[in-house]
C-alpha cells in the first residue's frame, strides 16, 4: 500500500504548479479528484499532442487523478464541490488571489466546514502583498528571481532554464508544506492555509547563489559551464562530446590528477586549496582537457569513475529518459480517469459525498 493511501485530495488547479503538486501526491498514492471547469483546464488544448488528439504535457502532471467538471458559478455545483471540500483532507487551489473566496470555495469559509482541511494556495507572489494580483508564468518567475542571470555564459546573455523550473520548484514546494502540514495536523487536530509563491520558491532554490552574495556582498554573475566557487567542477570536452567531472576535495583531486596523467600539480601551490584552484580554474581546465581530447567521453567517465572521481557524459533528453531503470520512469503514467458522469451517477467513487 502507498504511504498517502488514505489520503483524500481535491485539486482546484490547472496549469502546471498546482498540478505538478497533486500529481506527486497521487503518485504517492492519494485519492485525488480534479475539478475542472466546463472548457477543461488550459492544458488539456496545449500540444504536444499524443496520437489520440490528448496533450501529453496534460497527462504528465494529472495522471493517476479522477476528474470532474464543476461550473463554480452554478450554484448545484458549488454544493457538490462544498460537499467534497467537507469530506477532503487537502485541497490544492491556484486561482488567482481572491478569486476562490469570491467563487465560495476560499480557505475561511471551507475552514468552517471543515476545520482539520489542509489548503494551500499557490501563486506567482503569494495571497498578500503588492505584487500579488500580478499575473505569472515560469518566465516572469525565472526573470525576478535572478535565476537568469546566473544561467549561461559569462559573455551571453542572461538565459532561461530548460525547463519550466519555477512552476515545477512550486509545486515540489507545495508538496512539501502539505505533508509538513499533515504532521501537524495529527499533533493538533487542526488544518491551516499553505501560501506558496512562485518567487519564494524559486529564491529558496539558489542556496549556492544566496551564500555567493552573503558572503561577498558581490551580484553572482554567469560563469558557463562550471562552478561558481568550486574547481575542477564542470563540463568539458572529449573526442566525441562532452563530459562533466565534480572534484570537490583534496582527495577528489589527487585522484583526477593521477587519472590525467599530471601527478606534480597535486603539490603545485596553486592547486593547493579548492579557493586557489578556483582562483586557476583556467589553467586546470587546459590540463584536463589536453588529457580528455584523446578520449572519448565515455573512455573520459569510465577512468575517472574507476579513480573514484564522480563524471558522467552530457546526455540529451532521449538518451536520459531512455537511461533510467526505475519502472516508474519506464512505464508509460496512467491516464486521468475520466469519471466525471461516473462520479455524479456513483455517489461511492466521489467520497460519499454526491
Amino acid at each position: 500500500m502507498k504511504p498517502l493511501a488514505y489520503l483524500k485530495v481535491l485539486d482546484f488547479t490547472r496549469v502546471l504548479a498546482g498540478p505538478y503538486c497533486t500529481a506527486m501526491l497521487a503518485d504517492d498514492g492519494a485519492d485525488v479528484i480534479k475539478v475542472e471547469p466546463p472548457a477543461g483546464d488550459d492544458y488539456r488544448h496545449i500540444g504536444p499532442f499524443l496520437k489520440d488528439g490528448a496533450s501529453s504535457l496534460f497527462d504528465k502532471v494529472n495522471h493517476g487523478k479522477r476528474s470532474l467538471t464543476l461550473d463554480l458559478a452554478n450554484d448545484d455545483d458549488r454544493t457538490i464541490a462544498l460537499a467534497l471540500a467537507g469530506k477532503a483532507d487537502v485541497l490544492v487551489e491556484n486561482f488567482r488571489p481572491g478569486v476562490a473566496a469570491k467563487l465560495g470555495v476560499g480557505f475561511e469559509a471551507l475552514h468552517k466546514l471543515n476545520p482539520k482541511l489542509i489548503y494551500a494556495s499557490i501563486s506567482g507572489f503569494g495571497q498578500t502583498g503588492p505584487m500579488a494580483h500580478r499575473p505569472a508564468y515560469d518566465i516572469i518567475i525565472q526573470a525576478m528571481s535572478g535565476i537568469m542571470t546566473v544561467t549561461g555564459e559569462p559573455d551571453g546573455p542572461p538565459t532561461l532554464i530548460g525547463e519550466s523550473i519555477a512552476d515545477v520548484t512550486a509545486g515540489v514546494f507545495a508538496t512539501n508544506a502539505i505533508l509538513t502540514a499533515l504532521i501537524q495536523r495529527g499533533i493538533t487536530g487542526h488544518g491551516q492555509h499553505l501560501d506558496i509563491s512562485m518567487l519564494e520558491s524559486m529564491l529558496k532554490l539558489q542556496p549556492l547563489i544566496a551564500a555567493r552574495l552573503h558572503a561577498t556582498g558581490k551580484t553572482p554573475t554567469r560563469v558557463g559551464n562550471r562552478h561558481g566557487i568550486s574547481a575542477p567542477f564542470g563540463a568539458f570536452q572529449a573526442q566525441d562530446g562532452t563530459f562533466v567531472l565534480a572534484v570537490l576535495n583534496d582527495k577528489l583531486f589527487k585522484a583526477m590528477a593521477e587519472v590525467i596523467g599530471q601527478p606534480a600539480i597535486i603539490a603545485d601551490p596553486r592547486f593547493a586549496t579548492d579557493p586557489l584552484r578556483f582562483e586557476h580554474e583556467a589553467t586546470l581546465r587546459s590540463l584536463i582537457q589536453n588529457w580528455s581530447l584523446h578520449q572519448t567521453a565515455a573512455q573520459a567517465v569510465e577512468a575517472l569513475m574507476k579513480a573514484g572521481v564522480p563524471a558522467a557524459e552530457v546526455l540529451d533528453a532521449k538518451q536520459a529518459q531512455g537511461h533510467a531503470r526505475s519502472p516508474n520512469n519506464l512505464a508509460p503514467a496512467p491516464k486521468l480517469d475520466e469519471h466525471g458522469p461516473a462520479i455524479r451517477a456513483n455517489p461511492t467513487n466521489a467520497w460519499n459525498t454526491l
